[in-house]
């Protein structure tokens, strides 16, 4: 599976922005997502998560209530919303996929996709 993450940009606090990820590959559409994100100088951290079929996501509490993980399996593409941002949400986004049909926070992903840029401003 090759996932391609796109919607980053430069936005100020209290704004929003919506993160893409489509995937090529047959097994998106059975297949847990998640979001993760690397700020500078600090480690990878998870964000959130979706089920297969999109009825059960997860999220760190940093974002719950701000930001919501959604997927259209018709389109192969997972997304993630993001309102009410802040500074603090600054980070090199990155999208995955668990390779398995749910989420479990004991699991790695097993796909990777090149990071999407988001700069919240204050």
């Amino acid at each position: 599976v090759q996932l391609q993450a796109s919607g980053g940009g430069l936005v100020q606090a209290g704004g929003s922005l919506r993160l893409s990820c489509v995937a090529f590959g047959r097994t998106f559409s059975t297949s847990a997502m998640g979001w993760f994100r690397q700020a500078p100088g600090k480690g990878r951290e998870f964000v959130a998560a979706i089920s297969w079929g999109g009825i059960n996501a997860y999220y760190a509490d940093s974002v719950k209530g701000r930001f919501t993980i959604s997927r259209d399996n018709s389109k192969n593409t997972a997304y993630l919303q993001m309102d009410s941002l802040k500074p603090e949400d600054t980070a090199a986004y990155y999208c995955a996929a668990y390779g398995n049909p749910s989420y479990s926070d004991s699991l790695d992903p097993r796909y990777w996709g090149q990071g999407t840029l988001v700069t919240v401003s204050s």
